[in-house]
């Protein structure tokens, strides 16, 4: 102990007030500093340098720094005095700090050399490895290191604490140093075995996945990009670097065939056999350890064709056995299968036709209407026992009027009551009154003009009418209102639950059903979902009554399908109990690389599995090899959103970031030209949620290498073969055959192959559904019926939005599976990708294809139908060749529209057409026409009347559209015949 005070009279002269300090005793490693009558602590580890002795006038003067930013001053004390004080408080300290920093030395040379290592790393610095290193450095730094005063420990640990003390407080960029230093330090190290690891050289891009070794790392694998090689090679690598021993090391595949070939190909390519194996496959094993045996598989787990039969099963026995499922699901069948859209959710009436065509709007009675509302009607007429017609011609001839036979939309066949249902709403106007209104496309005054004529043709011939309204069903009360309506005249006998079934499986409806069902059960169940998450979103998107009557009809059959499980379980069931028992640490896994292909098709229950497994190890990585741009497996329960959100979903933690990833793109395609690599890659990036990744295609197309070819009706086979005769002769007979791969969207769009390859020997050809060829190529494909309508493609009834209830998100992106789904069948093709597309129906898709020049496509002569903007609709007009061989222009919306045109009487085969400014019709021939005064498309040419002759439009009696003969003005071709219709 050693003690330090001022002399008397020169602290009254220096420290009149007591500011500073009177004494200092140093007792051990603590100053005691007395001010006044006040006595206080402080601790050697806070002072910041050794003691500071001044000489002043009045004595000598005592300075001590310490962390709080304040300085201990002492004056007026003997110089001697105060020289020994210092130098006594010196050596105290130094001792303090060298005795503290030996105290923690093994701990700082680890750590120490743990950060120096990362300049020359021999193992990737992921983040799970170095996180570790960068708590100890930090804690050290907090408990020790930040309160050493370099001064007091030393010339070298200075140096050396500042390279920890760097790294604690700048680790990102100190790690990413060490990534960079490894990863090149590695492709040099392992470049012969990149070169020979596979038949070809890996790429740059391939060779970087494989040295990367992040807690979680995507690659991002294109169509033909070798993803097989990628992920054999990284088994081969961990292995032979030492990484991991066979058995830390898991491979996974969804198919048993894509786990057999990996397998041959890691042992091949490292010498070590490790089995690689299914998701189920691993989850029945892990269920296997845990329970001691193997529960019983249901029958369906491995047949999806008897998943759907049992759907179907179940929705057939509920509706013979309990009443009130059974009137869920006729409900559902018969106000709800479809979206219920109308008119009214629609600007054109081209937008609305167009929706129309892609629902099948089928009554439960058998025969297509023209809207959902009339649909509603319909269902309820015949779940009533209603007997009724659709559009029937009236029962009484009605006078010459230039109009179509009137039919009215339904007549009551027992009763003689006619419906109609008008398309008005009710709309409040400024002095409170209401009028009537039409949807936004449909001119209001005819359409109300229309209606009243309606009401005086029942008038006159004294039939009776019953209205129904568009405002009806907006307020809720159309098929109620529509009961009160027929009460008097009609009894209303409804048909059992089970006749009404039988009827809808007689048309078909079920199947497409019990898919959208299936579909549904599966996600519901790997995602472990509840009937309340499914209500609470339904009501969160505003999916209305037809989430609601689906949901009624689920919760039974899930309920139903679970009893008849009996004690087996399915492959929900079984990936999902052995996620459970690695979560809870029942099934201890001795997995550290877990190794995923096709990565895309995961499913939430699968997810859960991969992280409940990587959680068990501290350093557990996933290698993840996929393509987001070929998720298509939405309906067997594979989840794009674990892809696109991977970091957040499988990422490690470093340095208070979480979602700690690595992504590679590789790129390079060994399959597609350029013209087939670029457009599908412009094509499924139209959706701005997919990944966007860099192509570099396998070579040059010297030709156009994507054609469009347009099928006349029914001339499918001939096309096919025209297309096939066109390869064949483009065919070397004296090299290999070349393959020729017909693609479908559904497996009925199969022609018939025995004949094509007998026709055409010098091919390959083989025909897969898009979904069954992904991972295969081949020189030339053919995508057949690239046809618009429910079952075209893109398909109308594949993205329900019934589905975003068991998603994580929702795709907002209209066909956003379809898209990618023509993207697999684009990219199965090396140098040819020929579409076959209806000429007056075809895809959406074939249409972006052809008219936008991103695609850079060259259209076949054929490809471009000669296409005019229909004037009633805005739909196509289309040329179509009739019965009697004459050519007309058709609207494309055939069945709503119904505008149809002659060609040009002169020439036969152009449509005239009306330029802006003009008073007459003009065709490319020459010939000029007066324009119809009534209609856009219409002309004006000669006709008989009772009256003598005068101008009719050509459209008649569509249109009524007339003008007298003006001599001056007659048409410069002859009068056309009587038009026939094709």
């Amino acid at each position: 102990m050693i003690r330090l005070q001022q002399r008397p009279l020169l602290g009254l002269l220096v420290n009149p007030f007591g500011k500073t300090a009177k004494a200092l005793e140093l007792n051990g490693d603590l100053l005691q500093i007395t001010k006044g009558r006040h006595t206080r602590s402080l601790l050697l580890e806070t002072v910041t340098a050794a003691p500071v002795v001044r000489k002043g006038t009045f004595g000598a003067m005592l300075t001590i720094a310490y962390d709080s930013g304040g300085d201990v001053v002492l004056k007026g004390a003997a110089k001697a005095d105060a020289a020994a004080f210092s130098e006594t408080f010196r050596n105290a300290w130094i001792c303090f700090n060298r005795t503290a920093f030996d105290k923690d030395a093994s701990r700082f040379d680890r750590i120490h050399a743990g950060v120096r290592a990362l300049a020359h790393p021999a193992r990737y610095p992921a983040a799970c490895q170095i996180a570790p290193l960068l708590n100890d450095a930090r804690a050290l730094d907090a408990s020790l290191l930040s309160k050493l005063q370099p001064e007091a420990i030393g010339a070298d640990a200075p140096r050396r604490i500042a390279i920890v003390q760097q790294f604690a407080s700048d680790a990102q960029t100190e790690r990413s140093k060490s990534i960079a230093a490894f990863v090149d330090a590695e492709l040099d190290r392992w470049r012969d075995f990149f070169d020979t690891v596979e038949s070809q050289p890996l790429t740059p891009e391939q060779r970087l996945s494989v040295v990367v070794d992040e807690d979680a790392t995507l690659v991002l694998a294109g169509a033909g990009s070798g993803k097989t090689s990628v992920i054999t090679a990284k088994a081969a690598y961990l292995l032979k670097a030492g990484i991991r021993e066979p058995e830390e090391i898991l491979l996974l595949a969804f198919a048993k065939n894509a786990a057999e070939e990996m397998s041959e190909r890691v042992e091949a390519r490292s010498g070590v056999p490790i089995v690689a194996r299914t998701f189920h496959a691993l989850a029945y094993d892990i269920i296997g350890i845990v329970e001691g045996s193997k529960p019983a598989l249901a029958d369906h787990a491995t047949d999806d064709m008897a998943f759907s039969n049992l759907i179907k099963q179940i929705l057939k026995d509920l509706v013979h056995r309990l009443s009130d499922v059974s009137q869920a699901i006729i409900q559902f069948f018969a106000h709800f299968l479809v979206e219920p859209k109308t008119e009214w959710d629609f600007k054109t009436k081209h937008d609305f036709y167009t929706h129309m065509e892609s629902q099948d709007l089928r009554t439960l009675q058998g025969e297509k209407v023209k809207s959902y509302e009339e649909l509603q009607i319909a269902n309820w007429l015949y779940e009533n026992g209603v007997e009724y017609e659709y559009e029937p011609i009236y029962e009484h001839k009605i006078p010459e009027t230039g109009r179509r036979d009137y039919q009215p939309d339904f007549h009551l066949t027992e009763s003689g009551i006619y419906i109609e249902h008008f398309g008005v709403r009710r709309q409040k106007v400024a002095d409170g009154s209401e009028r009537l209104v039409t949807a936004p496309f449909v001119e209001r005054e005819p359409y109300l003009a229309g209606m009243e004529w309606k009401r005086q043709v029942h008038a006159d011939h004294e039939t009776i009418l019953i209205e129904t309204y568009s405002y009806e069903r907006q307020e809720g009360r159309l098929l109620t209102g529509l009961a009160e309506k027929l009460a008097p005249h009609v009894t209303l006998k409804p048909r059992p639950a089970d006749t009404i079934y039988d009827q809808i499986v007689e048309l078909n409806q079920v199947d497409d059903f019990s898919k959208l069902l299936g579909t549904f059960l599966r996600k519901y169940k790997s995602g472990g979902y509840s009937l309340d998450d499914c209500e609470a979103k339904s009501d969160r998107m505003k999916l209305g009554k037809r989430a609601k009557a689906f949901l009624d009809v689920f919760a039974p059959v899930f309920e139903e399908y679970e009893k008849r499980l009996e004690g087996r379980i399915d492959f929900e069931d079984m990936i999902l109990r052995a996620a459970h028992y690695a979560e809870t640490g029942r099934y201890v896994s001795p997995f550290r690389h877990i190794l995923i292909d096709e990565f895309q098709d995961i499913s939430q229950s699968r997810a859960r599995l991969v992280k409940a497994l990587k959680a068990q190890q501290p350093d557990a990585r996933i290698f993840a090899v996929g393509d987001d741009w070929q998720s298509i497996f939405r309906f067997a329960g594979s989840d794009i959103h674990l892809m696109r959100q991977f970091g957040a979903e499988f990422g490690g933690t470093f340095d208070n970031a979480s979602g700690v990833h690595r992504t590679v793109d590789l790129g390079r395609t060994f399959r597609s030209v350029d013209q087939i690599a670029f457009a599908a890659r412009t094509f499924v990036l139209r959706n701005p949620a997919q990944i966007e990744k860099q192509v570099i295609p396998a070579g040059t197309a010297t030709e156009p290498a994507i054609n469009i070819v347009a099928v006349p009706r029914a001339e499918d086979e001939r096309k096919l073969s025209d297309v096939l005769a066109a390869l064949s002769t483009g065919s070397n007979t004296d090299a290999k055959p070349a393959s020729v791969l017909l693609l479908g969207r559904y497996r009925f769009n199969e022609p018939r192959m025995h004949e094509l390859r007998r026709r055409f020997p010098q091919l390959q050809i083989s025909f897969k559904t898009i979904h069954a060829s992904k991972g295969l190529q081949a020189d030339h494909v053919i995508l057949l019926n690239a046809d618009s309508g429910r079952i075209g493609f893109p398909s109308g009834i594949v993205d329900d939005p019934l589905l975003s209830l068991v998603s994580p998100e929702e795709e907002a992106f209209e066909n956003a599976e379809e898209r990618r789904v023509m993207y697999v069948a684009m990219t199965r093709a090396k140098y040819t990708l020929t579409l076959l597309a209806s000429h007056s129906r075809p895809s959406s898709f074939v249409t972006e294809l052809r008219k936008d020049p991103a695609y850079d496509i060259a259209a076949a002569p054929d490809a471009e139908p000669d296409v005019h903007v229909c004037g009633e609709c805005g739909g196509r007009l289309l040329g179509v060749t009739g019965k009697d061989g004459r050519i007309w222009y058709r609207c494309e919306h055939v069945q709503h529209c119904g505008n149809l045109l002659l060609a040009c009487p002169s020439c036969g085969t152009a449509l005239p057409r009306k330029a802006e400014g003009m008073t007459e019709v003009r065709c490319g021939c020459g010939a000029s026409y007066p324009s119809c005064p009534d209609c856009t498309d219409g002309w004006l040419v000669e006709r008989k009347g009772r009256y003598g002759g005068f101008l009719g439009c050509v459209r008649y009696p569509t249109c009524v559209g007339k003008a007298k003969i003006a001599t001056s003005k007659r048409p410069t071709t002859a009068k056309p015949r009587r038009r026939k219709r094709p």
